[in-house]
């Protein structure tokens, strides 16, 4: 794709909305030192959702049990098509579907941190005013593919319209 990198970015864009299951990462490069290395499967059930076809753009990360959701978060995100980054804030929390609670981007990114759904870096960016980034490889009908700001390698699968 280097041949054409904004259409390549334009692919990425008209496949990036929906939801997607986070099947694994490598966690952040933190993480990564800690456990030597190696890749997670992630066991729970973790679905982030995007759509592009909204002004603002929208962003959705959530862990389920079954198809209840524990705890999700939600913003809005950027897509830089030059870069293939995009850029997002969480501002607000949401616990077991019910309750609602609005927080500045600061206090989410530390409780995303503080729980595994997101990483120290993104506390470090809030804290300088930037925003939490993932840089896209790839995004197809299926399969989905990104390196989180914390530099953690992440591979979604499309969840499929039940």
């Amino acid at each position: 794709h280097k041949e054409n990198p904004a259409a390549f970015s334009k692919d990425i864009m008209d496949n990036i909305s929906g939801e997607w299951r986070l099947i694994f990462t490598t966690g952040t490069k933190e993480r990564q030192k800690k456990s030597g290395g190696r890749v997670n499967y992630f066991p729970l059930k973790a679905i982030q959702t995007f759509d592009a076809t909204v002004e603002p753009k929208v962003i959705e990360n959530g862990i389920y049990a079954w198809n209840l959701p524990l705890l999700r978060f939600s913003g809005d995100f950027d897509f830089d098509e030059r870069r293939r980054k995009l850029e997002f804030d969480f501002d607000l929390i949401e616990l077991f579907g019910l309750i609602k609670i609005k927080l500045g981007r600061k206090e989410v990114a530390k409780i995303g941190a503080s729980t595994g759904l997101g990483s120290a870096n993104n506390e470090k960016l809030a804290d300088n005013g930037r925003r939490a980034f993932f840089d896209w490889i790839s995004a197809d009908e299926n399969i989905a593919t990104a390196r989180g700001g914390g530099g953690g390698l992440a591979l979604w699968k499309r969840v499929d319209e039940e």
